[in-house]
């Protein structure tokens, strides 16, 4: 559309591009959700926050993979659509991408994630997809491999919880360990991610150096992210997760290499259900490895 215009992201466009992504994502929620699933629920102003955080994070590491599409509506400036990509080291990722429902099918997606792409400069690529047909159909001829994700949903029945040893608070000082074993698991470590998400989150590591692993876990216990060198470590860190979860819980980016989560979701006597995809480039899908939607 030629009323559309991509550029690059600005600071001042966040709270703009916000609510473009909440509009974006409640809509494909409200498309594909199952009808055992709850009404999906407007997000919050915590939420709101957090994304406004976490995207002005991305735009003052890696400002070039960050992309806005703008329209005007009564004559003034308002985003439609984004893509916030980021490159650490030898690996990108796309952290998230959208387009408003009224401007679907126009190709204002395809120039979004052409911009995104191009700052990949033929690294490896990883993201979180949704089951979107337009959008898997781009990602598809893009070259990107599409795995399907599951997650498990329930309520742990705390009389399964083990007793798990090895374990301890994370810090600083870690992240030069964690980096190597995101290198070894998917390509490139996190980088400055790690102090971000050590701001936000709790870390869970396993100093183990034969079989090292950490976890981040928000505020209700749910893992964003875990990595292993073993499965045996996965485990135990995924059971901590669950040990510190609060009502419902969830576990997902679970891919096929990852059935150690299944096992220990099952076993929690949690409900096992399919979720999206992760779509991969120059690169496997990383095991033992639970993704974070935002930060990979």
């Amino acid at each position: 559309m030629d009323s559309v215009q991509v550029r690059p992201m600005r600071e001042d466009d966040l709270p703009s591009a916000e609510r473009a992504s909440a509009v974006t994502f409640s809509e494909a929620e409200r498309t594909t959700r199952r009808v055992s699933d709850p009404e999906p629920e407007p997000r919050s102003a915590a939420d709101s926050k957090r994304w406004i955080d976490r995207m002005r994070f991305f735009l003052s590491v890696d400002p070039g993979g960050c992309w806005v599409a703008v329209g005007e509506d009564a004559g003034v400036e308002r985003a439609v659509g984004f893509a916030i990509s980021q490159n650490r080291a030898g690996l990108w990722f796309l952290a998230t991408y959208g387009v408003l429902p009224g401007y679907q099918g126009q190709g204002v997606g395809k120039r979004l994630l052409d911009a995104a792409l191009a700052h990949a400069g033929g690294r490896p690529g990883i993201f979180s997809s949704s089951v979107h047909p337009g959008a898997t159909r781009r990602y598809r001829m893009a070259d990107f491999s599409l795995h399907p994700q599951m997650r498990m949903v329930g309520t742990v029945d705390r009389s399964t919880l083990p007793v798990i040893d090895g374990l301890g608070e994370g810090r600083a000082d870690d992240f030069e360990w964690m980096d190597q074993l995101d290198q070894d698991l998917r390509v490139a470590g996190h980088g400055p991610d790690h102090g971000y998400m050590l701001g936000t989150l709790r870390l869970v590591v396993c100093r183990d150096r034969a079989r090292p692993g950490y976890a981040y876990l928000d505020d209700q216990g749910q893992a964003s992210l875990l990595a292993a060198a073993h499965p045996e470590t996965a485990q135990k860190l995924l059971w901590e997760a669950l040990a510190s979860a609060q009502g419902t819980t969830l576990v997902n980016c679970i891919t096929a290499p990852n059935a150690w989560a299944i096992d220990v979701g099952l076993a929690a006597r949690l409900d096992i259900g399919q979720e999206g995809y992760i779509a991969v480039r120059g690169m496997p899908v990383p095991a033992p490895y639970l993704a974070s939607g935002h930060f990979l």
